[in-house]
């Protein structure tokens, strides 16, 4: 009788409540992208960069819930349950989040990138979150977590017929960067905390911790210094929740400390030997901590120009005694020479421009990185094309049909990280690789920034018909696979017929029903002399085809919306 009495008080403080200050998780399957599609149409505020994310729509857009942007969804109570309260004094508010299941599949090796906790694996992995989320006066607590199942079936890695000195120079590279090849011999489960945060808030202003992916930068397939292609690492964070105004325009930004994660995997199983020396060399067995800034201006003179800067700086915890080495970019830049001591700090930076046109439903960006950045004006003047990598794409909208919210969609980009300096390539100075952080620009054996990987390129076009939240699309693109190892590796031999290229051919959409929204993707990959391997006969003709292979992928998510 008093259990009742107490549960009937409890449920006697709570009333429906819609509560409006959650994030929404970077590369949110139908949601996130129909933000930034919104205001391309002008729908939503010109004054938001959506190059610092996660965002928070209630406080950018002024959206009562992040789940249901379009308001012309009816919106169905389909558990018959309540999904959010606040107590009798409004204080405390409660929202449940919404929750997903996500399915991965390849048929022949790992493919894919801005997946956040999911693993770069052969065969079929699953990815389950859900969550709940509080706010207590200027408190605000996320949680929620995820869960990874991957087969992490066996594949073809790099080619065992290799001369051996290849294999060499192929440790050489990868050396410096923790980027497993595969992540052990068995399958996989593995827990994160996902897209949790914990903050106080004030205003425009957010400080707290959090585990949630990060995106910096107006790309939309890759970013130079962050994505979700890695999983979520622990960092605080000072951030803008909406733009702040200035006299001369507003300001978005987000000043982070965090701690990133090894893989604990080598490069290759097993590890090979070369003249009975082992070629894998141990990467220190010491935590890195990792400091980022990201800033931009929209500028009041031209509407819709967002101008920014990113900037990032790792060093092991070992190389951490002043405050410069925690705020390295409140302290002065100093490149860091090969033959310094390993726990020297390895640190990029980017600069970035998105001019949206909302009158021609349409966007232009840019980003342009250094890696290893020494900060002189002169040397970026001088050679602006060393130790470069940059992103570029433009994004319109067509009308189709009767419905105002009725496009047809273009979409293409272009990243480049390939080094244009040989003597950089043969020093192996490559984007995200390091050889005084030698786990490289990674967090848990994934790349942090462009999930293409060092020294890849990229070239994308997507077509795509939207209408509200539903998009369907056809998408093209030619990734050629880290080009400084390929010269680094066969240049004495001068055979250009060994790039790694992938052809690929993708359909993918989004579509809601109700509380639900589907997604799902079908692409077909052509790799041409994949792991660099192709070998001619002394009776075949030069033009002889290399190790071909084709790769199907396959992903399916649902998500219900409470």
């Amino acid at each position: 009788m008093r259990k009742s009495f107490v549960l009937v008080l409890a449920l006697l403080c709570y009333v429906s409540l819609t509560v409006h200050a959650q994030s929404i998780p970077v590369g949110a399957a139908g949601l996130e992208d129909y933000y930034r599609r919104s205001q391309l149409s002008g729908a939503l505020d010109s004054t938001v960069s959506f190059t610092i994310r996660p965002l928070i729509p209630s406080m950018a857009f002024k959206i009562k819930d992040m789940a249901y942007p379009d308001g012309t969804e009816v919106r169905y109570n389909l558990l018959n349950a309540s999904a959010a309260g606040i107590s009798k004094d409004g204080r405390f508010k409660w929202q449940l989040l919404p929750m997903s299941v996500m399915i991965q599949a390849n048929s022949h090796h790992p493919y894919g990138w801005n997946d956040g906790a999911m693993l770069p694996a052969k065969g079929l992995q699953t990815m389950l979150t859900a969550g709940v989320f509080a706010e207590y006066g200027p408190l605000s607590i996320q949680f929620k977590p995820e869960v990874v199942m991957a087969a992490n079936s066996r594949f073809d890695t790099f080619n065992k017929d290799h001369y051996d000195v290849i294999t060499a120079r192929y440790y050489d590279f990868y050396n410096n960067v923790d980027l497993p090849a595969r992540f052990g011999n068995d399958g996989i489960t593995k827990a994160y905390w996902g897209q949790s945060s914990i903050r106080l808030n004030y205003k425009a202003l957010s400080f707290g911790l959090s585990t949630e992916n990060l995106w910096w930068g107006p790309g939309l397939r890759n970013s130079l210094l962050m994505s979700n292609t890695a999983p979520g690492f622990k960092h605080l964070t000072l951030n803008t929740r909406k733009p702040i105004s200035s006299p001369i325009g507003s300001f978005e930004g987000q000043i982070i400390a965090g701690r990133l994660e090894d893989s604990g995997y080598g490069v290759l199983e097993p590890e090979p030997e070369y003249f009975g020396q082992p070629l894998y060399i141990e990467k220190p067995n010491d935590w890195r901590y990792l400091s980022g800034l990201a800033i931009t201006w929209q500028p009041k003179w031209v509407p819709g120009l967002f101008l920014g800067l990113t900037r990032s700086a790792q060093n092991y915890s070992n190389g951490l005694n002043k405050l410069g080495d925690y705020l390295p970019f409140f302290s002065s830049k100093k490149q860091a020479a090969a033959a310094e001591a390993i726990n020297k700090r390895d640190q990029r930076n980017s600069y970035f421009m998105r001019w949206l046109w909302a009158e021609e439903k349409a966007e232009v960006y840019f980003e342009f990185g250094r890696n290893n950045y020494s900060g002189s004006s002169s040397d970026l003047a001088l050679e602006a094309n060393v130790s470069r990598a940059y992103i570029f794409g433009l994004r319109k909208l067509f009308p189709f049909g009767s419905r105002k919210d009725e496009n047809l969609m273009i979409s293409a980009e272009v990243t480049q990280l390939q080094e244009t300096e040989i003597s950089k390539v043969m020093n192996l100075d490559s984007w995200y690789t390091s050889k005084n952080i030698r786990q490289g620009y990674t967090n848990r054996g994934e790349v942090l920034g462009a999930g293409i990987g060092p020294g890849a390129n990229i070239q994308s076009l997507e077509l795509s018909w939207v209408k509200g939240l539903k998009r369907l699309g056809l998408q093209f693109e030619r990734l050629v696979h880290n080009n400084d190892f390929y010269y680094y590796a066969f240049s004495d031999s001068q055979d250009f017929r060994r790039h790694w290229v992938d052809l690929s051919v993708a359909a993918s959409g989004e579509w809601n029903y109700k509380n639900f929204i589907f997604n799902a993707k079908l692409q077909g990959i052509k790799s041409l002399n994949y792991q660099w391997y192709l070998f001619q006969a002394p009776d075949q003709p030069y033009m002889t085809p290399g190790k071909d292979a084709f790769n199907l992928q396959v992903q399916a998510g649902l998500t219900y919306r409470f």
